[in-house]
């Protein structure tokens, strides 16, 4: 016998943004970028259910941020279980990229030789952030001709390297407490976090930060040294630098013929090298 008719419940009340977003757990693998999404949601008012009915758009207007970082926190929240659009990460523009200069030795600032050496191994090492934050120093072995990086029993030649990880390995044994670091790329300062000190291992996002600082300031020194009959190139450059991040660089060096270390941009690569292939045709 069919029930008797009763009225819809009314509308729930929303709970406040920060009591809906403690509810939801972040997705494993993903724990420090779901926190830096809920912190940006909660900056405007927004709960939950407010970022799955108007996407990333307040967050992107509000943040500035760039159609990479988009794809990033759209995957992320749907990982989370937000339906929010699908954003596509953009394929590198240029396809092609001279990224030697962000290798070269300019001066013994640490910051500066800690980023040429990052540089100098990831275009024959092409990790991502987080297995450079996660690099040890007994993973990289300097040989007479070559670096060699050994990660989960496999092995990388990285030709071209060893001048930029001769200067930031000398400058940094002048520092004890940077000398007594287990890390590849270890903090220069201390951060805002609890646990952040001199030598410790650095954040995903404050090594994208490093990067983009590095690329501006290798922007700046091209335009500023370049000689006459460089200076186009050299403005062309700096100006494609200046919008680097450390995403497009990996993507860029996959292109150009770097062994891929994990998955993730292999296929991206692989199309680069295809267009790049048509047009040589």
């Amino acid at each position: 016998m069919p029930g008797a008719w009763q009225q819809p419940l009314p509308d729930m009340p929303a709970p406040p943004p920060a009591r809906a977003w403690s509810r939801l757990a972040p997705p494993e693998g993903y724990e420090a970028q779901w926190r830096r999404l809920v912190d940006a949601s909660l900056e405007l008012g927004l709960g939950p259910d407010d970022l799955a009915a108007t996407g990333l758009d307040p967050l992107v207007a509000a943040r500035g941020w760039k159609p990479a970082t988009v794809a990033l926190y759209s995957k992320v929240a749907r990982y989370g279980g937000l339906a929010v659009p699908t954003a596509a990460t953009p394929e590198p523009d240029p396809p092609e990229l001279d990224l030697r200069p962000l290798t070269q030795v300019r001066s013994e600032d640490p910051e500066h030789l800690r980023s040429a050496a990052w540089c100098a191994l990831a275009l024959g090492w092409p990790g991502s952030v987080g297995q450079f934050r996660s690099l040890r120093r007994e993973q990289v072995h300097p040989t007479a001709r070559r670096l060699l990086v050994r990660v989960d029993g496999e092995e990388w030649a990285v030709p071209g390297g060893l001048t930029a990880w001769h200067a930031w390995e000398t400058v940094r044994n002048r520092f004890p407490v940077l000398a007594a670091s287990p890390w590849v790329l270890p903090a220069l300062r201390r951060g805002p976090g609890f646990d952040s000190r001199i030598g410790g291992r650095l954040s995903t996002q404050a090594l994208q930060v490093t990067f983009t600082k590095h690329a501006v300031r290798t922007a700046a020194h091209l335009r500023a040294t370049s000689a006459p009959s460089r200076r186009e190139w050299a403005e062309a450059l700096a100006q494609e630098y200046g919008r680097l991040s450390y995403d497009s660089f990996r993507r860029l060096a996959l292109a150009a013929g770097a062994p891929p270390v994990t998955a993730r941009g292999v296929v991206r690569a692989g199309r680069a090298v295809a267009r790049a292939t048509r047009r040589v045709r």
